[in-house]
C-alpha cells in the first residue's frame, strides 16, 4: 500500500488593503483580499497547498468554502491514493454516483456542479498537483508534459485612473518592463464617451509598440459594447475582455461578430462545459480560465485541450494569490495555445507577501518554474496572522 492522504484542512485568509493602496472599480472601493487555503497532508509527511476563491475579483466571505472542503469533500478524500487526481476529481464531481459515472463513461455530476462546490474542489485538486509534485521532485508543469517555452511575456492588469491620468498610470506600468497592460472600462466610468476617451488616452501616451487590453467586467450591455469597440477601433486593442454579462453569451457572440478587435472570456466560467458553450456561441477569442474557480489544474488542462482544437488562445486569469497565480503558470507554460500572463500591480498581499520568494518578472518576461510542485512556500507567520477560522 502506497502513500495515502491522512488530512485535508482549509483556511479562510482575510487580508485588509490599506486605505491609501485601495483602488475603485465597478466593484466598489477594493478593501481586501480573500482566499481559501487548501492543505492536503500525506501519511509520508509531503504537504501540498491551494486556492479555492468564493468571488472571481478576491474580496469575497470564504467560510462556506471552507466548511465544503471540511464537511463535504475531505471525508471523499481521507485514505486515498493522492496520486490518483483524475479519479478523486470525478469523485468529487459526481459524488454518490461517481460509479455510475465511470462505469458508462460520462459525468453524472451532483448539484453543485458549478458555484462553490466546483471552486472548492479547484483548491483540492491544486494541491493534488501540488503535493504530487513535490513527492516526485519535479514542477507541475514536468507533469503536464513539460513547458513549451523558457520563458513567456507578462501584462501588468491594473489602469483604474481617469482620462487626465490613466497614460501616467500605465506608463508606470511599461518602465517597470511590461509590453502590454490591461485596463479597467464599463460601468465605473458613468458612460461609454468616457471609457473611449480614457482608451484613447492611453493609447496616446503608450504609443503603438506597446500592447493594450480593456476590461469591461461584463458591465456594458451590448449596444454599448458595440459602441465602445467602434469608438477604440482606431487604438489596436490587444483583446477586449468580459465586454457584457457572462451569463448573456449570445449577446457576447453578437460582440464578437461586430469587434475588429479579439473578444477575451471566461474567468468566471465553471469547468470545460462552460468554455464548450463560449466556443460554440462563436463568443470569444481567447479563453481565461481561474484554476481557483473553474476546476483546478485538472480542469484547465481540459479548457487548454478545447483552445489548442479551435485555434484559440489561453490567458488563465492570473488574479489572485501566488499561489493560484503559479498554477496558472504552471498551465500557460505547459499549453502551445498560452500567449501572455496576467500580473496585478494593484496592492494584493496573498500575491506578494504571502509567499517566502517573491514571483519574478525579468524584462516583461517570467521564466518556466523549476522547483518541486507549483514551486512556492508560503510564510506561516502570514497565515497566522490573517486566518478566520
Amino acid at each position: 500500500m502506497g502513500t495515502r492522504i491522512q488530512d485535508v484542512s482549509a483556511v479562510w485568509l482575510h487580508c485588509p488593503i490599506p486605505q491609501e493602496q485601495q483602488h475603485v472599480s465597478d466593484f466598489g472601493r477594493i478593501a481586501s483580499f480573500d482566499m481559501a487555503l487548501v492543505t492536503i497532508t500525506a501519511d509520508d509527511g509531503t504537504i501540498g497547498v491551494g486556492e479555492a476563491k468564493a468571488g472571481v475579483g478576491s474580496a469575497a466571505v470564504c467560510a462556506s468554502l471552507v466548511t465544503c472542503i471540511k464537511e463535504e469533500l475531505r471525508p471523499l478524500l481521507l485514505d486515498q491514493d493522492p496520486s490518483q487526481i483524475n479519479l478523486l476529481w470525478e469523485r468529487m464531481y459526481n459524488g454518490s454516483r461517481d460509479h455510475y459515472a465511470l462505469d458508462r463513461g460520462r459525468a453524472f455530476p451532483i448539484l453543485g456542479r458549478r458555484g462553490l462546490t466546483v471552486a472548492a474542489m479547484s483548491g483540492i485538486d491544486m494541491a493534488l498537483w501540488d503535493l504530487n509534485g513535490k513527492a516526485l521532485g519535479c514542477p507541475v508543469v514536468r507533469l503536464l508534459g513539460g513547458a513549451c517555452r523558457a520563458t513567456m511575456p507578462a501584462y501588468a492588469s491594473g489602469g483604474w485612473a481617469d482620462e487626465a491620468h490613466i497614460g501616467e498610470q500605465l506608463l508606470s506600468y511599461t518602465a517597470k518592463g511590461f509590453g502590454g497592460v490591461k485596463m479597467r472600462v464599463g460601468v465605473m466610468d458613468g458612460d461609454v464617451s468616457t471609457s473611449i476617451a480614457r482608451i484613447r488616452a492611453a493609447r496616446r501616451a503608450l504609443g503603438p509598440r506597446v500592447k493594450l487590453m480593456a476590461d469591461a467586467h461584463g458591465t456594458f450591455s451590448v449596444p454599448e459594447a458595440k459602441r465602445f469597440v467602434d469608438g477604440v477601433a482606431e487604438c489596436d486593442l490587444y483583446w477586449f475582455e468580459e465586454p457584457v454579462n457572462a451569463d448573456d453569451r449570445i449577446g457576447l457572440s453578437e460582440v464578437r461578430a461586430h469587434a475588429p478587435m479579439p473578444i477575451a472570456a471566461g474567468e468566471s466560467e465553471f469547468t470545460r462545459f462552460d468554455f464548450r458553450d463560449l466556443i460554440q456561441q462563436r463568443a470569444v477569442d481567447v479563453l481565461q480560465p481561474d484554476l481557483a474557480i473553474c476546476g483546478g489544474l485538472t480542469e484547465g488542462r481540459r479548457i487548454a485541450a478545447l483552445a489548442d482544437a479551435h485555434q484559440l488562445a489561453l490567458a488563465p486569469h492570473l488574479w489572485g494569490s501566488c499561489v493560484s497565480f503559479m498554477a496558472g503558470l504552471h498551465l500557460a507554460f505547459a499549453s502551445p495555445s498560452a500567449i501572455i500572463l496576467e500580473y496585478a500591480l494593484g496592492a494584493n498581499p496573498l500575491l506578494r507577501e504571502l509567499p517566502e520568494v517573491q514571483i519574478e518578472v525579468r524584462g516583461g518576461q517570467i521564466a518556466a518554474p523549476t522547483q518541486p510542485g507549483l514551486g512556492v512556500t508560503l510564510k506561516q507567520a502570514f497565515i497566522e496572522q490573517y486566518r478566520q477560522n
